[in-house]
């Protein structure tokens, strides 16, 4: 994007932000239309929300579009930062889980082969979502969901169950929060199947 001039600094709200893709709109104090604004446009550090009030430099790209350039936060007061949350819970999850097949290991029930390949695809699946979400902040080619959705079938979802949270990412959008814990249970049924019943016996 180029721009022109600066129109003035300005004061609104962030009236809509999709903290997955990286941008939202502004909606000005004095009125008007909404403005469009990227992450890029933030301070680095703390993560935007909706409902903010917030203060921006208004540029005109080449096609006369206003959009927000250096926004700053008003006052101290800011939102809970969706993602942050869940960071416990997640965390205590993947633990639990992890703490669960070291359990099932010790007692021979399974093999560290398996052990070792869910602790591959969860760290796989950090860092894809951490490269999704860095991509989508800068408009570059992203990972598809139903890759996303794979690596966590196939035993990657402590990791990416972790990362949502970490990188705020897929976090809130549907249907991929109900297709990820699709993927949770039908992985978790399909080890309950390996553990007692499967004929295959593995290093």
């Amino acid at each position: 994007m180029t721009s022109d001039a600066v129109v003035g600094r300005q004061q609104g709200v962030l009236a809509d932000w999709n903290d997955d893709r990286g941008f939202g709109f502004i909606t000005p104090a004095v009125g008007g239309p909404r403005v469009f604004v990227h992450v890029s446009a933030f301070p680095r550090g703390r993560r935007p929300v909706t409902g903010c009030e917030v203060t921006y430099a208004e540029l005109r790209d080449e096609r006369n579009r206003a959009r927000a350039s250096e926004v700053r936060y008003v006052g101290a007061v800011w939102a809970g930062r969706p993602g942050v949350t869940g960071m416990p819970l997640a965390l205590a999850s993947a633990t639990l889980f992890f703490t669960l097949l070291v359990g099932l290991l010790v007692l021979d029930e399974l093999p560290v082969t398996l052990l070792a390949a869910y602790g591959l695809c969860s760290g796989v699946a950090f860092l894809m979502y951490g490269a999704d979400k860095s991509a989508a902040e800068q408009g570059r080619w992203r990972t598809s969901e139903s890759t996303l959705h794979t690596i966590a079938l196939l035993g990657g979802w402590p990791g990416a169950l972790v990362a949502r949270r970490v990188f705020r990412h897929k976090t809130t959008k549907q249907p991929f929060r109900t297709i990820f814990w699709f993927t949770v249970i039908a992985n978790c049924v399909a080890l309950a199947w390996f553990v007692y019943d499967a004929p295959v016996t593995l290093p």
